[in-house]
């Protein structure tokens, strides 16, 4: 084969696996929900307990560590011309620092809730 026809394919066949994969994830939500409903249970609950900002805080926190990561690389990079190095360790800390200061914050979260139930 020739690479040309294999770079044809690579977009079609990642677009299919998408379709299928979002085709099986509505069909087991669905299957959750009317099994819930057969136990008694109000899907209403699997909602409310699903909203949380956990998610958008962590990922949110993530890309500022990694913008913080790529600033600080280059500036690391300028002054001591150390290439990819600086790049790639500077983003690594920073986005664990981020990761590592939204779960500080959800913690206090999670203990503020507890006291004022």
């Amino acid at each position: 084969m020739e690479i040309e026809f294999i770079a044809v394919f690579i977009p079609i066949i990642a677009i299919i696996g998408v379709v299928i994969m979002i085709i099986y994830l509505r069909r087991y939500t669905n299957d959750e929900r009317l099994a819930m409903i057969e136990k008694g249970m109000s899907p209403a609950e699997l909602s409310n307990a699903r909203s949380s900002t956990s998610g958008p805080l962590r990922f949110s926190l993530l890309l500022i560590g990694i913008g913080l990561g790529f600033i600080v690389g280059y500036f690391i990079d300028s002054s001591t011309n150390m290439n990819e190095l600086s790049y790639f360790s500077m983003l690594f800390i920073f986005g664990g620092v981020g990761l590592g200061l939204s779960y500080i914050i959800e913690e206090k979260k999670a203990k503020k809730e507890d006291l004022a139930r």
